[in-house]
């Protein structure tokens, strides 16, 4: 069943960035540098999940923190380079993906948040 068979669908400039860290602590770091520097309007840090992935040829497990990163497209460069600068992974997740759709009071206030005219 397709839920969006005949309807219009309009695209926002919004987007969710996912990104994970190896500790609660840099998690925090990372998610109040985007939202300070205003590349992100707000970092939900979902804590322990488990990642299972290939690393220089072999399969790796480890805990990690999973950030889940609300911005807008115009931003995206600012913040991939400030994940990028201050993350400790030497390759970083680093995944945008649009947001359809949304409540329009959040997605207002998520372009105010992230505006850099509004320092």
């Amino acid at each position: 069943m397709n839920l969006f068979a005949g309807r219009r669908l309009k695209m926002t400039d919004k987007i969710v960035v996912l990104s994970t860290c190896g500790s609660a602590e840099d998690a925090r770091r990372i998610a109040h540098k985007l939202v300070e520097s205003r590349v992100a309007a707000c970092v939900s840090i979902v804590p322990q999940v488990e990642s299972v992935y290939r690393w220089q040829g072999a399969v790796e497990s480890a805990a990690e923190w999973l950030l889940v990163i609300k911005s807008s497209r115009e931003r995206f460069a600012g913040l991939r380079e400030a994940i990028q600068a201050i993350h400790p992974y030497e390759v970083p997740e680093i995944l945008a993906l649009p947001v359809v759709d949304g409540a329009a009071n959040y997605l207002a206030w998520l372009a105010e948040s992230v505006a850099e005219d509004a320092r």
